[in-house]
């Protein structure tokens, strides 16, 4: 009996062994939700990359981006996806946040679970050279008598939601706004719209000739120091604005280790570290229960945002 149970034992340790090497045996996908080129679809590239060279299976990044609605579909994809550990979200603050608030069947209830977040955006609301102000107080104060347009990804998105909110609690509203899937010196030089909040990444190429009135985040950036953020013109709208990855909250254990093995790696990469002088994007890792934690925090302040938006 006792060889048998050994016998027994080791055949379960093989067989638990054989299972966490299966994963991954075929190519996976991360999802991003944009267009190519800003910073959150450079990193995932990244941990593409490092994921293929760690467990040789083909690793692509899949952009995916939402026709000016925000990142919706590709969350859609992933959230529908077989929860294999085989298709991978790279989502920003809203998906988790605000796909099931606004009432999308596959997003809500919220399906996914985090595997880690490991950047905060550098966001910024910039205007045109020819602009007749040179910061959020000489806009506010301007638009009180003028009407401002505004351009952004997406109405319901935390960015465009917290620059709204600082434009009423400085008094003012934007008389018009649009959605656009990408926002850069080409938008502004066009005059489709007045204002643009985006993130710094898409608007550096001409940052000498554009005039950027706030960030939106709880730290200055890197290459704009001496502008404000939103938080410090108005305390209570301090949101981070993150980029993570995620996962359908029934992908096994096995595939998010893997995951978050490839991605803590490539995020200690030099071409990683470089961005960070570069463009001013903040990289860190935080784990599971960490990101969970920022997602409670942050969804308790956008609550609040749109509670006072309501009034």
């Amino acid at each position: 009996m006792r060889k048998h149970a050994i016998a027994l034992t080791a055949a379960t340790l093989m067989s638990v062994t054989a299972a966490l090497a299966e994963y991954p045996e075929k190519p996976v996908s991360f999802v991003v939700p944009w267009p190519p080129g800003d910073l959150e679809d450079v990193l995932t590239r990244l941990i593409a990359d490092k994921f293929q060279e760690m467990y040789g299976v083909p690793a692509a990044v899949v952009n995916k981006p939402g026709g000016g609605g925000g990142p919706f579909p590709g969350a859609v994809e992933v959230a529908t996806a077989p929860a294999d550990g085989y298709t991978i979200g790279s989502f920003v603050t809203d998906v988790p946040i605000g796909g099931p608030q606004i009432g999308i069947p596959e997003l809500s209830p919220n399906p996914f679970e985090p595997i880690g977040i490991f950047m905060t955006y550098p966001f910024v609301i910039a205007a045109g050279a020819d602009a007749p102000y040179d910061s959020w107080e000489e806009l506010a104060a301007y638009a009180k008598d003028n009407d401002i347009a505004l351009g952004h990804f997406g109405a319901p998105l935390p960015p465009t939601q917290i620059t709204f909110a600082a434009a009423k609690t400085s008094g003012f509203d934007f008389a018009s706004d649009a959605a656009f899937d990408e926002l850069n010196c080409n938008t502004l030089a066009s005059g489709d719209v007045d204002v643009i909040n985006t993130t710094l990444q898409l608007v550096q190429p001409c940052l000498g000739d554009i005039k950027v009135l706030a960030s939106i985040g709880k730290e200055r950036t890197a290459l704009t120091p001496v502008v404000p953020t939103v938080q410090e013109i108005n305390p209570e709208l301090s949101v981070s604005l993150w980029n993570g990855l995620f996962v359908h909250k029934d992908v096994p254990e096995e595939a998010r280790l893997k995951i978050s093995a490839a991605a803590r790696e490539a995020l200690k990469s030099p071409q990683a570290l470089d961005l960070i002088g570069q463009t001013g994007v903040l990289i860190y890792w935080q784990d599971p229960v960490q990101s969970a934690q920022q997602i409670e925090a942050d969804a308790a302040v956008l609550g609040k945002i749109s509670e006072l938006l309501e009034q």
